[in-house]
Formats: structure tokens, C-alpha cells, sequence
């Protein structure tokens, strides 16, 4: 296979074709010989601020001279950026050669589980020194749930999504989310967990770690990132949103209770040079374009604490997946917004579409259609008039529009 026709092979598994359930996953990797036994891992689940914080620890972990493996999900820019060494994206080469190893092993497999395996076996086979591996979709019966030299595990902010699948309160998706804590020595949680969620937490944990908020002075907060002094050290992140706080304060802690050798100056350089697409990013400074993938409720809160600085100057582009709560991540982010453009996501059949999108809309701000990304990017800035463009609504959005939109503003920067 070319590499082309290793992507169309690994879609073509289908994200929900099967139940879940860890027995085909755990079958497959005993006849590849457990690859996720020959590293160490921290193992990240929870709702909102998985991908950022993986990719801190990932930055602090190489500059502290590990050999880090990183997986996430999903990708933004490109399908390779869910598995990385040092912040390489696996090559294209080696995605064709571990995709027809995995194959050969003979399993029947979704698109997550066979990635995962995917990652796993090129980890293995790279001898990576530690791997910062992020949940899919819950954390009991997620694909990563197969991992066993787990350092530390990670509960970042639980909120509601997938509550179909996870369940609907906060306390039922924590205890799906926690199923990835099992033997591990250590747990950190994030410090803004609601009541019932984290006594799940505690419960599930032999040792938990809460950043201590009352160590917490905020310096600086806005759009070209964010100061702060915890326990008495100062740090700066490069990621906007005031979010961005709560995610390092789990990555400090992450750190410093992970066992490794990890300098402050390590922690704080990473940090400061952390970058994750699509998460508060900006795409022009003047006029200000930002790009963000929230699309459930405490994603789009979050936004909205961005948002309040510009309220009622911003022209929203939004595209969304019929099976979210976007009705409330509309309700939450558009009463900041003058006017809105919606887009169907392009290439995705579960995506709302624009017509049905902007009637909901219009509940909040006055909103038109656009018929593809480029006319949703040029309509938006012709009924800006020079102020704020936030993009949201959908990752998959953000990964299709993000380029449109830097072709787009390149001139204005």
C-alpha cells in the first residue's frame, strides 16, 4: 500500500463499527507481543483539556531529555500528528509499514483501536522512554486502557460529552473516565472538577494530586497567552485562554509526581514553548482571527471567557455535529457575538447542517449560511468590518478550515 491507500484503509475501520470493549485490542497486541509493555506512560482521560495538557507534558518530557512518545486524539493538521516521537510526526513510511504489521496480525479492529496499536508497536520499536498517551473516548473500555507501566494517571476537567455512550451526569462519565486509574502508584486530577465527579476521583485513586489553587497568583491573561506564579515559581504559557492556567497547573503537578527527573527550568521553558493547534489559536493578531474546536458545553464556557473581552464585536463562524450539545454551546458563545456565518462540516456526514445551524443561531445573534469554508471566511470578514472573527464549533472543523484561514490572513500579519 501506498500512503494514501493506508489512510483510506484505516477509515474505511469505522469509528464505531463495533462494540466496545478491550478484547479485540487485547488480543491483537498479545500476537504483535505486547509492545505496550516495553515502555513507561502517563495515560491522560477526561472531557475538556486532554490534548493541550498531553502536549505540554510531551514538550517537558523531551526538553528533560526523555526519548516521548506522544498520542493524541483526533489530529487537527494532519492524521501523522496523532503519533509522535519528540515532536516528529511519524512518517509517512513507517505509518505504511506498522499499518500492514498490524494488518498481518490478523484482527478486526475499529479506526481507534487499530491506530492504537499502530502507535504502540512504533513506540516499542522506536524505544521510547516514556509515552504521554491520551484516551479516546472514555477510559474503561478505551483502546489505551491496554497500557500497564502507567506513571501517573490523569483526569483532566470532566464535563458533559458522549453522554450517550459515557452517561448523562457528570458522576457517571468521571467513573467511565476513571477506569484508566486501576493499579497506577499516582493520580493528579484537575483543581476545577465538580463535587460529585472528583469524590469518583478520590475514590478511585490510591494517592490523588490536586493543584492547590490558593498557591496560584494570575499575572497576565489574554490572547498572547498567559503569567502566573504557582507555589511560588513563575511560569508563562505560550496557549491563550485563561483555561490554559488550569491545564498547566495539572501539568506541574503531572510532572513533579511522575518519578522522573524533572528540572523547574525544564517545566517552565515547555511551557512557555507548548504549541497546539486549534485550541484558542491565533491566526491573525490585526485583524484578530481565532481558531478554537470547542464543541461541548465546558469547551465552549471556556471560549466564552475569551470572548467576553471583545462581547458584542465578534462575527462567529460555526459549524457543529448534529449529535453534540450545540445548542448550548451556541447559547454559551454567540450572546458574545454581533453576527454569525454557518458552515456544514465539510466531509463529515454527521455534521449539522448550515441551513439547520444558522435557525438556531439566529435564537442568539443574526446569522447567514455559507455555502463552503472559503465563502464562510470571506463573508465573515467583509460583516466584520475589522473586528473579531472566532471560529468554532468542531474539531473537525477547525482541522478543515484552519488552512483557508491562514492562506487567508497571511497578508494581514
Amino acid at each position: 500500500m501506498n500512503y494514501s491507500e493506508t489512510l483510506n484503509y484505516i477509515h474505511s475501520l469505522g469509528k464505531f463499527s463495533k462494540p466496545a470493549g478491550l478484547e479485540r485490542i487485547t488480543a491483537l497486541l498479545d500476537r504483535l507481543c505486547n509492545p505496550q509493555n516495553n515502555f513507561k506512560s502517563i495515560h491522560i482521560a477526561g472531557t475538556n483539556g486532554k490534548g493541550s495538557v498531553s502536549a505540554m507534558l510531551a514538550k517537558i518530557f523531551e526538553i528533560s531529555g526523555y526519548k516521548t512518545g506522544l498520542f493524541i486524539s483526533p489530529y487537527v493538521i494532519d492524521f501523522r500528528e496523532r503519533i509522535q516521537i519528540n515532536g516528529e510526526f511519524i512518517s509517512e513510511e513507517d505509518l505504511i509499514k506498522y499499518t500492514q504489521t498490524v494488518i498481518d496480525a490478523g484482527a478486526e479492529l475499529t479506526e481507534f483501536e487499530f491506530i492504537t496499536a499502530v502507535a504502540f508497536l512504533y513506540f516499542s520499536e522506536k524505544k521510547c522512554d516514556i509515552v504521554i498517551a491520551e484516551t479516546g473516548l472514555g477510559g474503561r473500555l478505551d483502546a489505551t486502557n491496554t497500557l500497564k507501566n502507567v506513571a501517573v494517571s490523569v483526569i483532566t476537567k470532566i464535563g458533559l460529552d458522549h453522554s450517550a455512550i459515557l452517561g448523562d451526569t457528570a458522576e457517571k462519565i468521571a467513573a467511565e473516565k476513571c477506569g484508566i486509574i486501576k493499579d497506577c502508584p499516582v493520580t493528579v486530577s484537575s483543581c476545577n472538577q465538580k463535587d460529585g465527579a472528583l469524590e469518583i476521583i478520590k475514590r478511585s485513586s490510591k494517592s490523588l494530586v490536586v493543584p492547590d489553587i490558593s498557591k496560584l497568583e494570575i499575572l497576565k491573561s489574554d490572547e498572547t497567552g498567559n503569567t502566573f506564579i504557582y507555589k511560588e515559581r513563575e511560569y508563562g504559557i505560550s496557549l491563550c485562554g485563561e483555561y490554559q492556567i488550569e491545564n498547566a497547573l495539572t501539568v506541574i503537578e503531572t510532572a513533579e509526581n511522575s518519578g522522573y527527573n524533572i528540572p523547574y527550568e525544564a517545566v517552565k521553558a515547555a511551557l512557555a514553548d507548548t504549541y497546539f493547534p486549534a485550541r484558542a489559536e491565533i491566526i491573525c493578531k490585526a485583524p484578530l482571527a481565532l481558531l478554537d474546536g470547542a464543541h461541548n458545553p465546558d469547551g465552549a464556557k471556556a471560549l466564552a471567557d475569551i470572548m467576553k473581552k471583545y462581547s458584542g464585536k465578534i462575527t462567529a463562524v460555526i459549524g457543529v455535529m448534529r449529535d453534540k450539545d450545540y445548542k448550548q454551546v451556541l447559547k454559551t458563545t454567540l450572546k458574545h457575538c454581533k453576527n454569525a456565518v454557518a458552515v456544514t462540516v465539510e466531509g463529515m456526514p454527521r455534521s449539522l447542517p448550515a441551513c439547520s445551524l444558522a435557525e438556531t443561531a439566529a435564537e442568539f445573534c443574526p446569522c447567514t449560511v455559507a455555502e463552503s469554508y472559503d465563502s464562510a471566511i470571506k463573508k465573515a470578514d467583509e460583516i466584520s468590518n475589522g473586528e473579531p472573527v472566532f471560529v468554532f464549533g468542531s474539531l473537525y472543523l477547525a482541522g478543515g478550515i484552519r488552512e483557508k484561514l491562514k492562506e487567508f490572513y497571511k497578508n494581514f500579519n
